[in-house]
């Protein structure tokens, strides 16, 4: 009997409302397979409504601009990934390197994901032409990641865990491979023999900073 009540009133949400709740998603999506497909810059706004099967008009109901449709992708993909490492960051005390490591590993698994890696790859591709798009991005992930990491690189070489580097440098050190290495694939097609593989490239890049970022057999700290 119970099981026949939950039954009905599930039956009894309509389901142009479950449709409705949906479609910001699915407008998203269209939005990402064109600016895979064609770039931002030559994409319209009826593009993405024609891919997502609804009018232009419904899409301006979520998204009032093509920039709201590219700063809507950041947030439902790369955002959440940025909260995720800046978790593990957040408070770490000791040596900094494991919390490193796992940020960085973590944001290789999560780079895995197709729609979450073309999002970066779309932002990389229309930065230099819609300085907007490269300003969104800063604010939305950069801005919170970067003083963070540089905090903990400074605390690690106070408690004598790193070489005395200086942490705003070395923060373009940690996170500049991973850029270039995205940025030889996208702008100028140059891919390693076994693809684009983050967890690869992480795990050789944490190799080369961490002999970096050690003290030396008899270096004072």
């Amino acid at each position: 009997m119970n099981n026949q009540v939950a039954k009905k009133g599930a039956r009894r949400v309509p389901k142009f409302r479950r449709r409705a709740e949906a479609r910001p998603d699915e407008v998203l999506d269209a939005a990402l397979e064109l600016f895979i497909d064609k770039g931002f810059s030559a994409t319209r706004v009826e593009d993405v409504a024609k891919r997502a099967g609804i009018s232009k008009g419904s899409v301006y109901l979520y998204f009032p601009s093509k920039e709201a449709l590219l700063e809507g992708l950041v947030r439902r993909a790369v955002a959440p990934v940025a909260d995720n490492v800046l978790g593990i960051l957040s408070g770490f005390e000791g040596d900094p390197r494991p919390a490193i490591e796992a940020a960085l590993c973590l944001l290789a698994e999560r780079m895995n994901d197709p729609k979450l890696f073309a999002v970066p790859k779309v932002v990389m591709r229309e930065a230099v032409v819609a300085p907007a798009i490269a300003e969104m991005y800063r604010h939305e992930v950069l801005d919170r990641a970067i003083p963070m990491v540089a905090g903990l690189i400074e605390q690690g070489v106070a408690d004598g865990y790193l070489r005395p580097v200086d942490p705003e440098l070395t923060v373009r050190s940690v996170v500049g491979p991973i850029l270039t290495h995205m940025l030889l694939a996208e702008v100028f097609g140059i891919v390693p023999p076994g693809g684009i593989d983050m967890k690869a490239l992480i795990n050789n890049h944490l190799s080369i900073l961490f002999d970096g970022l050690s003290l030396q057999k008899g270096e004072a700290p």
